[in-house]
């Protein structure tokens, strides 16, 4: 226990017991928004004049003077800031710093502090993903591949149309944490332990002071939620999965099986014993780490799920995990945003397509369009032709309207007099692709379309996590600037003078 908290209702404590429930190496992270957090509340406090104003000013000085390299270890970064600030100005002074507030408001407040900036970030690498991921799609706007259902061959697409199903997907990503950021961005500094306080405490200023859009008001719910958390993690668990199945994707098409993509050499690794090998370990990290965010997230929930209301400390078990959560995100999309635009597509498309039947739905529609043929029906004579060709080791180029009629008669009783040119032109992939052009299909016209849209939103996210990163910034250095104002002057500052 910190030697400020000894001699009252607890003397002494046992030092495994001390190290046993200490969170200061993991509050290493939230030292500098705790100092700021001092600096705010005392700033406030010497303008509602619940400090004297000569005393706030000399634990404004020593709180700006303070570093985070300089903290010494402690029970946690609340106490380990009180305890520099009173070997600095002695108690009489140092003692009136945790005036008015409490480690409980103050640490959710840090985390939210710390959360936003963190948000803001991974936000960016999102953005940077699908930023690498546009360019990568505007040079396939014509490059046919192999989709898959059930992994097995399904429908030709174009490999632009695959790379936007996933810049859509981070979208999404980006908006849940853009809406999970507005939540965040609320200030609990006030509540005190759980009931505010008998001060004549200003909250609104507090917030201001340290860039909040507004407070988190009932003060019960101020300390005791972690909601915000599991919120972040929440959202987080739903990015880890879009990136592991991207991963998933390319690790699978990567394989001579699939050859649907190349990865680069410089993001694989060889055998230690297989000399032809090439495997793709950058991406199975990837797909790896996934799985973090989502245990992290369960954890935390089942941690959450057993506490009564208000503060409990089963809480610092929680935050290490979100940390870890974000960083292991952040840093996936890092390496995928410089993965992507190093792929290779292959080029040996066609003779896979022949080999999988994967114009069988075309040669259907077709039966449907253009010889009035129930689709059903069409299916069903499409399916026994298709069989019948690997039965005997053919492929649609064999085809042949003789024999489609006959399985027609065959299977369905129906009599069709079938052009070849339909059938060939039914086959053909990037006919079939040109084909697809209802909206948000993988026709080049629709995903240039797409292309110009998403190009767009990414513009607009850019310049709204600029907007944001630079109001904080802002904050900081008013708060920074008011800090140093009050603790050089020695009468209080008028009012209009406050920023």
């Amino acid at each position: 226990m910190s030697e400020i908290l000894h001699a009252g209702r607890l003397p002494s404590v046992r030092k495994d017991v001390a190290k046993f429930t200490s969170s200061i190496k993991d509050d290493r992270r939230l030292s500098k928004a705790v100092i700021e957090i001092n600096e705010a509340h005392m700033i406030m406090s010497m303008e509602q004049k619940i400090v004297e104003w000569h005393v706030g000013a000399k634990l404004l000085e020593a709180l700006t003077q303070l570093s985070s390299a300089s903290l010494k270890s402690a029970e946690d970064v609340h106490m380990a800031v009180e305890e520099a600030i009173v070997k600095n100005v002695g108690l009489e002074v140092g003692g009136n710093l945790h005036i008015a507030k409490s480690r409980n408001d103050q640490v959710t407040t840090a985390i939210r502090m710390e959360l936003r900036r963190s948000l803001i970030g991974l936000m960016f690498s999102l953005v940077k993903m699908q930023e690498a991921l546009t360019k990568l799609a505007e040079k396939h706007v014509k490059t046919v591949i192999l989709e898959y259902t059930h992994l097995q061959p399904a429908q030709p697409v174009t490999f632009a149309h695959y790379l936007l199903s996933y810049v859509d997907a981070l979208e999404r990503d980006l908006q849940r944490l853009s809406e999970t950021y507005q939540r965040v961005n609320l200030c609990p500094m006030g509540a005190g332990a759980l009931a505010t306080s008998s001060f004549p405490v200003n909250r609104e200023r507090v917030a201001e002071l340290l860039g909040f859009d507004d407070i988190l008001e009932n003060s019960i719910d101020a300390v005791g939620s972690r909601d915000f958390i599991l919120e972040t993690m929440a959202a987080l668990t739903v990015t880890a999965v879009n990136i592991s199945r991207l991963a998933e994707d390319l690790i699978i098409w990567s394989s001579p099986e699939f050859g649907v993509i190349e990865i680069p050499d410089v993001f694989s690794a060889t055998s230690s014993i297989m000399p032809q090998k090439k495997n793709p370990e950058v991406l199975e990290v990837i797909r790896a780490r996934a799985s973090h965010a989502l245990g992290n997230f369960v954890a935390s929930v089942a941690t959450m799920k057993a506490l009564p209301s208000s503060f409990n400390l089963d809480f610092q078990e929680i935050t290490p995990r979100l940390w870890e959560s974000l960083e292991s995100i952040d840093a996936s999309l890092g390496m995928f945003a410089k993965l992507i635009p190093n792929l290779k597509v292959s080029a040996n498309f066609s003779r896979k397509a022949l080999l999988s039947f994967s114009a069988a739905t075309e040669l259907a529609n077709m039966l449907v369009q253009k010889y009035k043929v129930p689709f059903r029906t069409a299916h069903k004579i499409i399916g026994s032709f298709v069989r019948v060709l690997i039965e005997s080791k053919l492929t649609f180029l064999d085809a042949t309207p003789k024999l489609l009629q006959k399985i027609a008669e065959d299977s369905a009783g129906l009599k069709l007099n079938v052009k070849l040119e339909d059938i060939l032109e039914s086959v053909d992939p990037l006919k079939i692709v040109k084909s697809y052009s209802v909206r948000g299909g993988p026709s080049p016209s629709e995903v240039e379309r797409m292309l110009m849209i998403r190009k767009q939103h990414i513009a607009l996210s850019k310049s709204d996590l600029t907007s944001k990163k630079r109001k904080l910034s802002k904050a900081t250095s008013r708060l920074q600037a008011t800090a140093k104002t009050y603790s050089l002057s020695k009468i209080p500052i008028s009012q209009n003078l406050k920023t």
